[in-house]
This record gives structure tokens, sequence and C-alpha cells, in this order.
């Protein structure tokens, strides 16, 4: 164990200041973006753009791996990602974000296909789920914690713009500092919706819908907390409140989902997402922001891990050599979703007002409910058991456990290219939901 945890420390501490940057960063710029009079509207595409730019890196990631190696596709894609933090505090135009942020969505992805593919060639059979857990953990609780700073600064000014970039700059220094060889570098996967929605719809539509939900929820949630009078730090904490919810639900409701036909779960928990929705508009409305701070960690308890229920069901049903091309054409259905949510999301709060984004999130997660009600009267599968449960009890986009990617990375060449269906799924092949803003 500690032979192993000697391997992954230099990528998890990488990785766990690469995630509170983001994390900070996901609560400044909606900030920001309002306090320079853009519109909810435009700042809903600018997350869009993040959603395409993910979904592009993704791709794109496992040919350039291949071409410079881990270690430095990780360096130079963070000295990037932090370049262009820098030149955020430049962009005055909607255009501007747009293109800074679809910018930092591909290389986040590509920096994420890095540090996935080294901690899955790494983490040892033996071992894996501890290892993995311990990856999962630090870097959910910086990811958590990071939107909390910016209490540390003012929006308006570039302070708090430069502290994301210093804490990516600073993610560089374990991996310079590493003296472990590089993993071997990964394989592209095939996208095969069609295949899988064939096989297993539930998952390819619970996918979709978890991103066109929480794609604009975490992107925009910020905003909503500005506009129904929280102050700014009380707004950020509300991404607090999403990611602490996450992570102390995910491992019950892993637990649940290995005992039951996890399209039982799945629906559940996007009906219990409908509801609490209307409970945050009823409290914001009240004025009462000590309930909507619990109601969003309620919500992000339940709508953050459906996601990982969904990786779970598809992996129970598809042949065991077809489990890494299912879990990328999830992630891809997830990005999908990512890319086109916040569109809706945001102009659900240009039409309404605040209460648009949650009218608009319970009535998408209430459609979900009706497409898995309908698949379970058709189809009656038995429970599954294992699986889920073996998967490290937290999230990146962050993230918990979801979207993150084996979808893109092929395993080493000394562990076996899938597990069989039923056993545990990779954590970090699902946990790139948190990121997504």
């Amino acid at each position: 164990m500690n032979s192993s945890l000697a391997l992954i420390w230099t990528i998890t501490a990488a990785t766990t200041l690469l995630q509170a940057g983001n994390g900070l960063l996901q609560a400044l710029m909606p900030l920001r973006m309002q306090a320079e009079g853009i519109s909810v509207a435009s700042i809903g595409v600018v997350a869009a753009a993040y959603g395409l730019g993910f979904s592009t890196g993704c791709f794109l990631a496992p040919s350039f791996i291949r071409h410079v190696g881990y270690i430095r596709a990780f360096a130079s894609l963070a000295a990037v990602v932090s370049v262009l933090i820098l030149v955020m505090t430049q962009a005055h135009s909607t255009l501007a974000w747009i293109l800074l942020r679809g910018l930092t969505g591909v290389t986040l992805a590509c920096i994420f296909t890095v540090t996935d593919g080294w901690i899955s060639a790494r983490a040892t059979s033996s071992h894996r789920g501890r290892i993995l857990s311990i990856y999962m953990i630090c870097t959910k609780v910086a990811l958590m914690l990071s939107p909390l700073g910016i209490s540390f600064g003012d929006i308006r000014t570039d302070g708090l713009f430069m502290m994301v970039s210093a804490l990516i700059t600073l993610s560089l220094l374990p991996i310079a500092a590493t003296t472990t060889k590089e993993p071997p570098a990964p394989q592209g996967v095939r996208i095969e919706v069609r295949k899988l929605f064939a096989t297993a719809p539930s998952a390819v539509v619970g996918a979709f819908v978890v991103g066109l939900v929480n794609g604009p929820v975490v992107a925009i949630t910020p905003v909503f907390g500005i506009s129904i009078g929280l102050s700014q730090d009380q707004a950020a904490a509300l991404l607090f409140a999403l990611q602490a919810g996450s992570l102390a639900m995910q491992w019950p409701l892993g637990w649940l989902s290995d005992r039951a036909d996890r399209r039982y779960v799945i629906a559940g928990l996007a009906a219990g997402t409908s509801l609490v929705s209307l409970l945050i508009l009823w409290a914001s409305a009240q004025g009462a922001s000590l309930l909507v701070l619990w109601s969003f960690a309620i919500w992000g308890g339940l709508a953050l891990c459906i996601y990982s229920v969904c990786v779970a069901h598809a992996c129970d049903i598809v042949e065991p050599g077809q489990i890494v091309s299912t879990v990328g054409t999830l992630l891809f259905s997830w990005a999908a979703g990512v890319t086109v949510g916040p569109l809706f999301g945001a102009g659900a709060m240009q039409l309404i007002g605040p209460q648009g984004l949650f009218i608009y999130s319970a009535l998408a997660s209430l459609g979900l409910v009706a497409f898995i009600v309908m698949r379970i009267m058709r189809v009656q599968r038995t429970p599954a058991k294992g699986g889920f449960a073996d998967i490290a009890p937290t999230s990146s986009a962050s993230a918990t456990l979801s979207p993150r990617a084996e979808s893109e990375v092929s395993p080493s060449a000394d562990e076996p290219e899938a597990e069989p269906s039923g056993q545990k799924v990779e954590a970090s092949a699902v946990a790139r939901a948190d990121t997504a803003s």
C-alpha cells in the first residue's frame, strides 16, 4: 500500500492544487461576468462553450499524450490554463469570455485525461479501491472548499484570478519533482451512442439529462445566489454545499444501488432532484438563506450522484470488453447535455427570473423520471450485486463519482482491459461532472 501511494502522491498533489484553482474559478467567473453587466443568457452561452470545449478535449487528449507523454502533457497544459486565467482579467466582452472558457474546457479535459490515466495505471489491483479513494477525496475536498476563497478578494479586481493562476501554476511543482516512470500512453475509444442506447437506454438518457441539469446549475449557481439577495460569500458557499452534499451521499446511494434495480435509484434521485428544486424555489422566495444552503446540499447529494449510477447500470449490462467504450460513450452523452443545458437554464432565468433555473431543473428531472419509469415497465431487470459499491466514495468534474475519464484512457499493459460486468468500475472513469461550469 505504501509503495503504491508513493507512485501516485505526485499526481494526487498536482490534481488537488489544480482542482483548488478550478473550484475557485467556478465561483469567480459567473460573478465577475455579472458584475461587468453581462446578461444571464450570455453567461449560459459561456458555460455552454466550456462544455463544447471539454468534449472536444476528451477526443484530442489521447493523441496529444501519445505524442509528448504524461509529464510533458500535464506541464504544458497547466501552463496554458494558467495563462488563460490571467487573460480573463482583460476579458470585457461576451465573445472574449466564450473563447477563453472554451479553451479552458479543452485544456482541462486533456489535463484530467492525464491525471486519470496516471492514477488508473499506477493503482495496483490489490489496493486500487483505497488508492482511488485517497485520490478522489483529496481532489473532491479541494473542489468543495476552494469556492469559499471568493471571500479573500474583490471580484471586480484581478487578485482572485491571480490566485487561481497561482494555484494552477503550483500544480506543476509535484509533477516536476516526480522520480517515477510515467505510464504507457493511452489509446482512443470508440463512441457508439446508438449501439449503447439500444442496449442500455436508461443509462444514455440519464447521462444526457444529468448534463442538461447539472451543467447550468453548477455554472450559474453563484449568479442565482446574488439574484435572490445573497452576499458574494454566501453565493459562493452554495457551490460548497452542492459538492459537500454529493460527497456525503455518494457512498450510501452506491450501497443502495447495489441492492436494487439501479433504474429505481436513478428514478428516485431524479424525482428527489425535482422536489428539492421546488424547495429551493420556496426557500429563496421566503428569504430563508440557511434553508437555501441546506437545500443546495440536498440537491447536490441527489443530482450530482445520478451519473455514477447510470455508469454502473450500463456496465452491468454490456460485455466486459465493452466497459471502457461504454464509459466513453456515456461521457460523450453527458458532455452533450453540458453543452446545451446552460443555454436552457440561463434562458429560463432570463425569461422568468432567478426561479427559472430551478423550474427548469425540476421539469428536466421529471422528464428523466418519466422515461425511466417507462423503461422499468417495459423491461424488468434483476439487481446486479457488486459494481457500484467498490467505486471510491467521492467525486471532476469535478469529479464524486461523476464523469472523469477512463473513457479516454486505455488500461496499462499489466492491467486487464476491462473488469467483468458487476465488478468495480474505475472511479476515475466517472469523475468529470463536478468540473462542469
